[in-house]
């Protein structure tokens, strides 16, 4: 895999915390639509990169989660991390159910950070 830069490893990060329990739930997706307007405020087409995810089976989430966790960590200050594990809390907590896999990444994302 190629390194991606911040703001794409964010959205892969979101996608596969909003994916892990099955399903992107409306309220998750509105989440990942405000990432993705913060982070992306030009028109940016990322047809590939939702391509990529869609293709990846459940056995590689956490591989594909680990790489993008640390292409975000070289890119990142440790207050744009804080802020992203924030941001990735509510995004789990948007349909009031966190599932054991979405806790399981979360939990995943601050260990490779260093966040506990």
């Amino acid at each position: 895999m190629r390194k991606s830069n911040k703001p794409i490893a964010g959205y892969h990060l979101l996608m596969i915390l909003s994916a892990v329990d099955g399903i992107i739930k409306p309220e998750e997706g509105i989440k990942i639509q405000e990432y993705m307007a913060e982070e992306f405020p030009f028109r940016l087409n990322l047809d590939n990169e939702l391509e990529t995810i869609l293709q990846l089976k459940a056995d590689d989430w956490q591989n594909h989660f680990e790489f993008h966790a640390k292409c975000f960590e070289e890119d990142s200050t440790e207050k744009e991390r804080k802020d992203f594990i924030q941001f990735a809390k509510s995004l789990i907590k948007a349909d009031n159910k966190v599932s054991d896999d979405e806790h399981k990444f979360y939990k995943l994302l601050k260990n490779i950070w260093k966040l506990n």
